[in-house]
């Protein structure tokens, strides 16, 4: 097994989730295919560049986009998580600075591109949303210099009841506060002006949402993003989301 091909135990959960309807001829063996998938983006390389192992670089790419538009990975991600830990939840973003060759494409279908000029450059902002083993539950993308408050309500918007969320002064806005409480959950994040229930204890578990990103951007190709298209890139961030998820539950087990 290569270095950074799915363990035994990965693929019996992986294959399960897979599609089985096969048209016309025999498909390129679906681990090999998955393991040259996740060589690319663990190593950053061009898709070209997949080793030989692996077959043809086409099917990996061909597979990965049509199950991207499928909603396969999406899947995947769902179903390795739905046993999530809701009573504590962070949120955060981390900046992704934009290779050149992920710049130039057509940004017709997707607006920006989810791509925007910051002091580095041009960039994207992975915000995710973790549980109390900071592990992904909520995943977005959108522009580097936007404003992270805009990515808390579509992330924040089914909260369990007495759950506890964690954020930093970013998120300090009563617009954010309101969302919290309204779904009879409780906000605990530091505030400039006024001095609100606030519990320091908590919040040091947040080191777990810097954790989770540091994890997924040792998948080279997240931590520099090489994709034109938005929607491509995020499937990466949810595949090796879904990895990050299996290897925890493999681990507890």
């Amino acid at each position: 097994m290569a270095r950074f091909d799915m363990s035994d135990s990965e693929w019996s959960v992986v294959q399960p989730l897979l599609p089985t309807k096969v048209r016309g001829v025999s498909r390129v063996d679906d681990r090999r295919v998955i393991n040259g998938i996740l060589w690319r983006w663990r190593t950053g390389a061009p898709w070209e560049d997949i080793p030989e192992r692996y077959g043809s670089h086409k099917p990996c790419y061909n597979r990965f986009v049509r199950r991207r538009r499928a909603g396969v990975w999406d899947r995947i991600l769902k179903a390795v998580s739905d046993a999530y830990d809701g009573d504590i939840q962070m949120i955060d973003s981390s900046l992704i600075r934009v290779h050149q060759n992920g710049a130039n494409g057509d940004k017709s279908e997707g607006g920006s591109g989810c791509m925007g000029r910051s002091r580095g450059g041009l960039t994207s902002k992975i915000h995710a949303v973790v549980d109390a083993f900071g592990l992904p539950i909520g995943l977005s993308l959108s522009e580097g210099q936007a404003y992270n408050g805009h990515q808390a309500a579509p992330l924040q918007s089914n909260l369990p009841e007495n759950a506890i969320v964690l954020a930093d002064r970013a998120y300090d806005a009563d617009i954010i506060r309101d969302l919290i409480t309204s779904q009879q959950a409780f906000p605990n994040i530091p505030q400039r002006r006024r001095c609100p229930p606030f519990s320091k204890y908590l919040y040091k578990m947040r080191n777990l949402i810097e954790r989770f990103f540091n994890k997924i951007k040792h998948f080279r190709a997240i931590a520099t993003r090489y994709e034109k298209d938005p929607r491509d890139y995020m499937a990466g961030v949810k595949l090796a989301s879904a990895r990050t998820w299996i290897r925890f539950n493999e681990s507890t087990t």
